[in-house]
């Protein structure tokens, strides 16, 4: 069961910030319970390694992070896929993510200056877009 998705785009991340998005990303997921467990995640790990709360497989390109799909994985979407897209979006300077959902749905996320917009409607939930109660973090100072 689940809503399946195949999500493709690229970010630019700078790596330097790869830690401090882990950390928004896992106080975004901190009380969420079913299978995400922090202290089975590596205390040195990346965004690569959180990919599977993204529903994605990433692979880092210097300051990009490019976003696939693992069929094998069966990606399925819930909120905490949601809560991942938000908590990292202090932290991109730009580019989109489109999500393709199983039933043909499509919508993106469009990044810029740390700032997230969604365009079209969330097929697992109907959405138009990506905040409520996922996350509530600050923008990030870049100053």
């Amino acid at each position: 069961m689940g809503y399946t998705v195949m999500p493709s785009g690229r970010l630019n991340l700078p790596e330097s910030d790869d830690g401090a998005a882990v950390a928004a990303v896992q106080t975004a997921m901190a009380g969420r319970g079913d299978w995400y467990e922090p202290d089975a995640f590596p205390a040195n790990g990346t965004l690569v390694d959180l990919a599977e709360v993204a529903r994605a497989s990433i692979i880092r390109d210097g300051d990009w992070i490019e976003f696939g799909h693992d069929d094998e994985g069966d990606p399925k979407w819930s909120n905490r896929a949601t809560a991942f897209y938000v908590a990292i979006a202090p932290f991109v300077r730009s580019g989109t993510v489109q999500i393709e959902g199983e039933d043909g749905a499509s919508w993106s996320y469009t990044y810029a200056d740390g700032q997230v917009t969604q365009q079209g409607w969330n097929g697992w939930d109907g959405s138009v877009e990506p905040f409520g109660d996922y996350v509530d973090l600050p923008p990030l100072d870049r100053s």
